[in-house]
C-alpha cells in the first residue's frame, strides 16, 4: 500500500515529519517498508535558461546550446556550460531543466559524464519529463514559463517533492487499505485531527436506462448490494495534472480521467469501482452465478473461461465483467466514450478469493474485496465518485440504481476498561480507552458494568472484547510497557513447574541422542498410503483441509515420517544413518487415542567402512539395546521386561519383540521393519527400529532425587561359564532368566556369549537341537566364596535351566 504525504494530510490535519510518521505507522502496526523522497533521485534536477541555441556544426538535428546554470541553487552564482541537446523545441530563451555532469538520470538508468558529441564538448543535459520520470513524454525538453525562478530545484516548481511511504498491511486490516483508514489510525495516536469527510451532493437526476438485478442465490451468498448510476455526456481525456501526478506516485500510470478517478477512489478510501461504457452494454445488468464455460476478454486482454458458481455480470449479450474481480474489455472506457454506467457494489469476500485463485487474476479490486471494504459505504462511494466524475468529465447523472441492501454488520460488545488494563499492562485511564475507541470510528457507551462498544461497518476483523483491547493497546504503544517482575507467591526455591512426562521427554531425547542418533522433527500427518501401512489411513484421522495431498492424516506413529525422511537422505546418497524423533502417535480420531511415542531406525551399518575396523548390518539386537539404554535412563526396570512376540505387522514376524512388564503394558517395540514396508517407502534396508511408549513407563518408586549410595563388595567376584544344550526352537532369553533367578543374592548378571546352532550343532548333539553358552557373574557379600559355594551355586543354575527349558550341560 502505497501514499504520498500530501494525500495523506487530505485526510490529516498534521504538522508531523515524515519521520515521526514513519515511525508511529510502524508502531500501529502498519509497518513501514519504504519511504521514497524524490528530493534523492531528482534533487540534482533545477532550472535553467538557453542563453542561445544554433545549429550544431557537424549535425542537422542536433543544436549545439550555452547554458545559464546555477549550481549553488536560487540566487547563487550562475555559470555557463555547453550543451548538445537533439529536442525539437530547443531555441534561444528557452527555460528549462538542467542536469549537470555526474547526475543520475532515472528515466535512462545512466549517470552523466562528459561526452563530445559529433566533435563537440557537451557537459550535462536539457532534460525532458520522462527523463525525468514525471510522463511519458519525451518529444522535447521542459519548456517552462519564462518567470520560472533560475536555479530552484524543479521538484520544488513543480510541487514533485511529495515523499511516497510504502506500508505493509496485514489481511486482518482491510480498512487501513485506503489512505482515509491510515489517517485515522494516526489520528488516534496523537499525530493530527481526522478531517471530516466531504458528502457529496448531486442533482435529482433522471431514472436510469440500465437497471441492475441479482439473482436470488447471488444476493443470498455473493453480492448482497449493488448500485450505479448512469452519467451521459461525459468527456474523456487524459487526467488533470494533480490526478496523474498522485497516481504516479504510487507506481500506477494514468490511461484516462474515468479509469483514474476509479483507482483513485480504490487507494483513497477502500472503495474499488468499475465504470461500464454505457453505449456498450445492452440491456440491463444481472448479478448471476456462472453455469459455468463463459468465455470473457477481461481489461488486462486476456481470455478467461468461467467455472460454475463464478460470479458474473451480464447485459443481454453476455457476460461483461468477472464479478468484484475484473471488468470486460468489450465495455470499457475508451477516449470515445460519452455516455458511462458507474458501479459500486459489495461482494462476499471468500467468493471473491476463490475467483481469483482459480482465474490467477491479482487486480486490486480483488485484493481489497477478498479482504473486506465497508458495506456501508458502497451507495456513498457511488456518490463521490459521481461527482468527481462531474466535475473532471461534465456530463449529467441519473438516479442511483439500487438492488438488494447495505448488509447489517452491526454489533457491540462490553469491555470493561480494568481488564484492559490487566491483559495490556499498562495504566490506561477508562477516559482515554474511550478516547481511542472513538477516534478509531468505534461507537461507545458508558454503563455502570463498563462499556459497551459498538464496532464500526469498516472493521470486520473486529469480533469480540479481545480485539477491542487490541486496538487500545496498539494505538496506546506497547513500546511503553515496561518489564516488572512477577511477585513470588511464597519465599524460597521455586518447586519446579515440568510435569514428570515432560522431564520424561527431556531425559529419553537426550539419552536416544548419546546413542548415536540425530533428531528430526517431521509433520504430525502424512499420506494416506504411509499411514495404512501402519495401521492408519482411515476416516478418522483425515484432516478436512489439508495442507497438501502428501499431508491428509495423521500419522498413527512416528516410523512412517522417519522412514520418508531415510528415503530423502538415502536419494541424496547417505547410506548409513540414525535417526529418531520425539511427537505424538493418533490411533484414532479421539483424544485419548493420541500416544507419546519415541522412535528411531538405524540403516545400513553399525560403522563405516574401514580396514581395521569391524562392520556389519544393523541387525534387531541393535535395536533391543537402543530401546532398552532409552528405557534405563527413564527409570524402567528393563531387568524385569518380558520379550513377547506380539510385535505389529510391519514389523518382520520373525525378528521383532515386544517389551513389557506383561501382556497388557507394552513399554516398547523393537525389531527388522518389514521388506514390504520399506519397497512401499523407497527405502532401502536393512532397517531396524524401536518405539517407546513414554505414557506407558510406570513412575520409579523412589521420589528422592539423589542418587542411592554406591553398593561395593570388598570380596573377588567369580565368573563361571556353562554351555547347555537345548532344543532348536528354545529362546536364549527364556533360559538367561532362568539362570539369573537360581540365585538373586549371589549371581550378579548372565549373559550369552555363544550361539551353536544348524547342521554341524546336530550332527553333534542330535537332530532338532543346539547349544547355548552363558557366564555366570557371581558377587559374593559377607565372604569369599568357597569351591562349596560355588558349586551349590552351578548346581542351583543348572537346575533352574533344565526345568526351564530342558536343557541338558554339554559334554
Amino acid at each position: 500500500m502505497k501514499f504520498t504525504l500530501g494525500w495523506l494530510k487530505q485526510h490529516l490535519d498534521t504538522e508531523a515529519s515524515v519521520e515521526e510518521i514513519a515511525e508511529a505507522l510502524t508502531d500501529l502496526g502498519l509497518e513501514v517498508e519504504g519511504v521514497e523522497d524524490p528530493a534523492e533521485k531528482l534533487g540534482a534536477f533545477r532550472i535553467c535558461r538557453v542563453i542561445e541555441a544554433v545549429q550544431h556544426p557537424n549535425a542537422d538535428r542536433l543544436r549545439l546550446c550555452r547554458v545559464e546554470t546555477f549550481p549553488d541553487g536560487q540566487g547563487g552564482r550562475s555559470e555557463e556550460v555547453q550543451v548538445v541537446c537533439g529536442a525539437p523545441n530547443a531555441r534561444t530563451g528557452l527555460v528549462g531543466v538542467f542536469a549537470p555532469v555526474g547526475t543520475h538520470v532515472p528515466g535512462t538508468g545512466v549517470d552523466l559524464k562528459p561526452g563530445n558529441i559529433r566533435g563537440v564538448d557537451s557537459n550535462g543535459m536539457l532534460c525532458s519529463e520522462r527523463e525525468l520520470m514525471l510522463s511519458d513524454d519525451h518529444d522535447g525538453i521542459i519548456d517552462l514559463p519564462a518567470d520560472a525562478p533560475l536555479g530552484m530545484r524543479y521538484i520544488d516548481y513543480a510541487k514533485s517533492n511529495d515523499p511516497v511511504f510504502d506500508i505493509a498491511i496485514t489481511p486482518n486490516r482491510p480498512d487501513a487499505l485506503g489512505v482515509r483508514g491510515v489517517a485515522r489510525d494516526l489520528a488516534a495516536r496523537g499525530l493530527g485531527k481526522l478531517k471530516p469527510l466531504p458528502i457529496a451532493t448531486l442533482p435529482k437526476g433522471k431514472p436510469s436506462a440500465i437497471g441492475v438485478s441479482i439473482d436470488a442465490d447471488v444476493q443470498a451468498k455473493g453480492c448482497p448490494l449493488f448500485t450505479g448510476r448512469l452519467v451521459r455526456g461525459v468527456k474523456n481525456g487524459p487526467s488533470p495534472r494533480w490526478l496523474a501526478d498522485r497516481l504516479r506516485a504510487i507506481g500506477l500510470r494514468p490511461i484516462s480521467t474515468l479509469v483514474d478517478i476509479t483507482n483513485y477512489f480504490t487507494y483513497d478510501q477502500n472503495r474499488p469501482l468499475h465504470v461500464f461504457d454505457a453505449d456498450k452494454v445492452k440491456g440491463n445488468l444481472r448479478v448471476h452465478f456462472a453455469d459455468g464455460g463463459e468465455v470473457i476478454t477481461a481489461l488486462d486482454d486476456k481470455e478467461y473461461t468461467l467455472e460454475a458458481g463464478m460470479m458474473a455480470i451480464s447485459d443481454d449479450t453476455g457476460v461483461e465483467s468477472i464479478a468484484g474481480v475484473m471488468g470486460g474489455a468489450a465495455t470499457g472506457c475508451t477516449e470515445d466514450t460519452v455516455n458511462v454506467f458507474i458501479e459500486s457494489a459489495y461482494w462476499d469476500p471468500v467468493s471473491i478469493a476463490q475467483t481469483g485463485r482459480k482465474l490467477k487474476i491479482n487486480s486490486d479490486a480483488r485484493y481489497r474485496f477478498e479482504r473486506g471494504v465497508d458495506p456501508a459505504f458502497t451507495p456513498d462511494g457511488l456518490d463521490a465518485a459521481t461527482a468527481m466524475v462531474l466535475e473532471l468529465c461534465g456530463g449529467e447523472a441519473s438516479e442511483m440504481v439500487v438492488a438488494g441492501a447495505v448488509p447489517d454488520t452491526s454489533r457491540s460488545y462490553m469491555l470493561d476498561p480494568k481488564r484492559v488494563v490487566s491483559l495490556v499492562g499498562m495504566e490506561i485511564d477508562a477516559k482515554e480507552q474511550a478516547r481511542i475507541l472513538a477516534d478509531l470510528g468505534f461507537g461507545v457507551a458508558s454503563e455502570f458494568s463498563g462499556m459497551e462498544v459498538w464496532v464500526p461497518s469498516w472493521r470486520p476483523d473486529v469480533l469480540g472484547e479481545a480485539d477491542l483491547v487490541e486496538e487500545i493497546a496498539r494505538v496506546t504503544s506497547l513500546t511503553k510497557l515496561k518489564g516488572v517482575p512477577l511477585p513470588r507467591p511464597e519465599n524460597g526455591v521455586a518447586e519446579q513447574v515440568l510435569t514428570p512426562i515432560q522431564l520424561r521427554s527431556a531425559k529419553v531425547r537426550r539419552a536416544i541422542a548419546a546413542l548415536g542418533f540425530n533428531e528430526c522433527v517431521t509433520y504430525s500427518f502424512i499420506d494416506a498410503q504411509a499411514a495404512s501401512l501402519f495401521g492408519g489411513g482411515d476416516d478418522a484421522v483425515r484432516l478436512g483441509n489439508p495442507i497438501s495431498a502428501d499431508l491428509s492424516h495423521m500419522r498413527p506413529n512416528l516410523l512412517p515420517s522417519l522412514l520418508r525422511a531415510a528415503a530423502r537422505n538415502q536419494a541424496r546418497g547417505f547410506g548409513d544413518m540414525a535417526l529418531f524423533e520425539l511427537g505424538h502417535g493418533f490411533a484414532g480420531g479421539e483424544p485419548e487415542d493420541m500416544q507419546l511415542l519415541a522412535s528411531g531406525i538405524r540403516i545400513g551399518a553399525t560403522a563405516p567402512r574401514n580396514a581395521f575396523g569391524t562392520r556389519r548390518p544393523v541387525d534387531i539386537y541393535d535395536a533391543k539395546a537402543d530401546a532398552e539404554a532409552a528405557l534405563a535412563a527413564i527409570g524402567a526396570p528393563v531387568e524385569r521386561l518380558m520379550a513377547q512376540r506380539t510385535a505389529p505387522d510391519w514389523f518382520h514376524p520373525g525378528r521383532s519383540a515386544v517389551l513389557g512388564l506383561g501382556p497388557k503394558n507394552p513399554l516398547a517395540v523393537f525389531g527388522e521393519l518389514h521388506p514390504k514396508v520399506l519397497a512401499a517407502l523407497d527405502v532401502k534396508g536393512p532397517v531396524v527400529a524401536f518405539s517407546l511408549f513414554l505414557e506407558n513407563v510406570p513412575v520409579p518408586k523412589s521420589s528422592s532425587r539423589t542418587r542411592a549410595a554406591l553398593g561395593m563388595s570388598d570380596f573377588q567376584a567369580v565368573e563361571r561359564d556353562f554351555a547347555f544344550v537345548v532344543d532348536a526352537d528354545c529362546e536364549a532369553d527364556t533360559l538367561l532368566r532362568a539362570a539369573k533367578g537360581a540365585d538373586k543374592a549371589l549371581i550378579a548378571d548372565v549373559s550369552l556369549f555363544d550361539i551353536f546352532a544348524g547342521e554341524k550343532a546336530e550332527a553333534q548333539m542330535g537332530a532338532g537341537k543346539k547349544s547355548l553358552a552363558i557366564s555366570v557373574r557371581l558377587e559374593p557379600k559377607d565372604a569369599t566364596l568357597t569351591d562349596k559355594d560355588i558349586e551349590a551355586v552351578a548346581e542351583k543354575v543348572i537346575a533352574k535351566v533344565a526345568k526351564a527349558t530342558g536343557g541338558v550341560l554339554r559334554s
